[in-house]
C-alpha cells in the first residue's frame, strides 16, 4: 500500500467515490448521459462497504467499539438503499433531474456518514487491528473483488 496508514487509504477510497459521482452530475449539467464514472462509483462504493463490515469492523466490535460500529451498520445500509435506488433509476434511463436528485441524496448521505467513520472508526483501524487483520485488509485494498451476490447486512430489509 503506497500510504502508510489504513485510514489514509481508505479515506482516498472515500474521496475516489464522491469524485465519480461528482463527475458524472457534472457532465449531466453540461448534456452529458455517460453513466461510466457514476456506475464505477456505486461499484466502488459497494465493495468499501463490504470490506469494511468483513475485515474492519468485527476486529474493532470486539475491541470495544460496539455503538460507533451499530450506527456505521446501519447508516451502510442507508446508502445501499440508496444505491439502489439510484441503480433502478438508471437502468429506465438517465432522466436528469431523478437521477441528479438521487445522487445529491447519496452524496449527502457519505458526507454525514463519512464526517463520522473517518474521525472515529479509521484512527482505530492503525491502532487496534492486529498485523495478520491489517495484511488481510490490505491485500483486500490492492486487489480484492466483493463476492457475487454479497449485499451489506442492513439493507437486506
Amino acid at each position: 500500500m503506497e500510504s502508510g496508514t489504513l485510514s489514509s487509504a481508505l479515506e482516498r477510497e472515500h474521496r475516489e467515490i464522491d469524485e465519480g459521482i461528482e463527475t458524472f452530475v457534472a457532465g449531466l449539467a453540461e448534456g452529458r448521459e455517460d453513466t461510466t464514472p457514476l456506475k464505477r462509483a456505486i461499484e466502488g462504493l459497494r465493495r468499501h462497504i463490504y470490506l469494511e463490515e468483513e475485515f474492519l469492523f468485527p476486529p474493532l466490535r470486539e475491541a470495544g467499539m460496539m455503538a460507533p460500529i451499530f450506527v456505521m451498520l446501519r447508516e451502510h445500509g442507508e446508502i445501499w438503499q440508496a444505491m439502489d435506488r439510484l441503480d433502478a433509476e438508471i437502468g429506465k434511463g438517465v432522466a436528469a433531474d431523478p437521477v441528479r436528485g438521487l445522487c445529491a441524496e447519496l452524496l449527502d448521505r457519505l458526507e454525514q456518514h463519512n464526517s463520522k467513520e473517518e474521525p472515529i472508526i479509521y484512527p482505530q483501524a492503525d491502532s487496534v487491528l492486529t498485523p495478520e487483520a491489517t495484511d488481510h485488509l490490505q491485500r483486500f485494498l490492492a486487489s480484492g473483488r466483493i463476492p457475487e451476490g454479497w449485499v451489506c447486512g442492513r439493507a437486506k430489509a
